[in-house]
């Protein structure tokens, strides 16, 4: 095999020929022609001696060396960035100009380079020309389908500096950026509220449009992100695949999972700003704030009677349905509520709670001595 130069060593310059002079009016129509018949039979015959690369045009082949030779001859006024072909500073002028050119026919978005607008076409057609050999899953841009390639080889080449985090694409490098510099750049425009990323805005926008576009086809049950429905279906399959390391308790989400952890760790985060009591999950503070603001946003439809929290009213409502779901296994009484069964579940055990009834030995006097000795005397003015 040719032995490997030394990385170290300065290469030697490549010998290629002076371009052509230019064309007159009418060799340039012939070239023209000529060329263009090149991309019907595929003939390139311009060759690249240093990789075998070929080419249709002359002009191509030139404009290749200079990846070997490192030439970049073109620079940007602007930023001093250099480019080994003209087109491409052209391009990228259009960065500091602002120039979009190329116009999407369907949605009138424009574009600063032709094949973004190519690549931007596959959004209204569909088209995923770009297929991974490993599970056959389509794509509509080869860098999306490189990102993908990744998942299969578990490659993260993308680092975060500020944190060990790793990815395996770069714009999720960029977005996981945002929680360090702490910028959201998409804001809702229905109220002062602003997001990492898209797809976070998208789905917030779903709470003001009440769109739910994820149907379960087992029930119907509509969701508004995808993960819900996912982590819905495990509801049928009776799939538990999160488990908790600490007490080997497991969970339908990932992100019930991490609420669950808090009950160990003792985490509340999420701060009330009026009474400063903190809570371990977020609907937990948006159901707090409502004693502050004495809304009762979920009414029962059987006699109008409003609840402060969802959980309320479905358990009132059993009221009326006369449900009772919480079942004694040992002798199988049902209740309506979860603490009337905890409290029937210690007539078996013969346990007793803090407020019990009096102790054997003691007088039912006695117990009602301590009882007026409990109860505050301005209760009674």
């Amino acid at each position: 095999p040719p032995q490997i130069k030394d990385e170290m060593e300065e290469p030697e310059p490549l010998q290629i020929k002076e371009e052509p002079e230019p064309l007159q009016d009418g060799e340039l129509k012939a070239y023209d022609l000529k060329t263009h018949i090149r991309t019907h039979t595929g003939e390139k015959p311009f060759l690249c001696k240093e990789c075998g690369s070929t080419f249709i045009q002359i002009s191509h082949l030139y404009s290749h060396m200079k990846i070997h030779t490192g030439e970049k001859p073109f620079i940007c006024k602007e930023c001093d960035k250099h480019f080994r072909q003209n087109s491409d500073l052209k391009i990228h002028m259009r960065t500091h100009t602002g120039e979009k050119p190329f116009f999407c026919k369907e949605c009138a978005k424009g574009f600063s380079h032709k094949s973004h607008l190519y690549s931007h076409m596959r959004t209204h057609t569909g088209e995923k020309p770009f297929t991974c050999k490993e599970c056959d899953k389509g794509f509509s841009h080869i860098r999306d389908l490189k990102s993908h390639m990744r998942t299969h080889i578990g490659e993260q080449p993308f680092t975060c500096k500020k944190c060990p985090e790793r990815f395996s694409d770069f714009d999720n490098l960029k977005t996981h950026m945002r929680t360090h510099t702490g910028e959201k750049p998409f804001p809702c425009q229905e109220l002062n509220k602003h997001f990492i990323k898209t797809p976070e805005l998208k789905t917030h926008m779903r709470t003001h449009t009440g769109e739910m576009p994820f149907l379960c086809k087992e029930c119907g049950s509509s969701f508004s992100q995808i993960s819900q429905l996912y982590s819905h279906m495990r509801t049928h399959t009776g799939e538990k695949p999160f488990t908790c390391k600490e007490c080997d308790q497991r969970f339908r989400g990932i992100s019930h999972l991490k609420t669950h952890m808090r009950t160990h760790t003792g985490e509340k985060h999420f701060f009330c700003n009026v009474c400063a009591k903190s809570f371990s999950q977020i609907s937990h503070l948006y159901s707090h704030r409502r004693t502050h603001k004495e809304e009762k946003p979920f009414t029962c439809k059987e006699c109008d009677k409003s609840f402060s929290h969802k959980c309320y009213l479905k358990r009132h409502m059993r009221t009326h349905t006369g449900e009772k779901p919480f079942t004694c296994q040992e002798c199988h009484k049902s209740f309506s509520e979860m603490r009337s069964l905890q409290t029937h579940v210690r007539t078996h055990t013969g346990e007793n709670c803090n407020q019990t009834s009096p102790k054997k030995g003691q007088s039912r006097q006695n117990s009602n001595e301590q009882l007026q000795t409990d109860i505050k005397p301005d209760i009674f003015k």
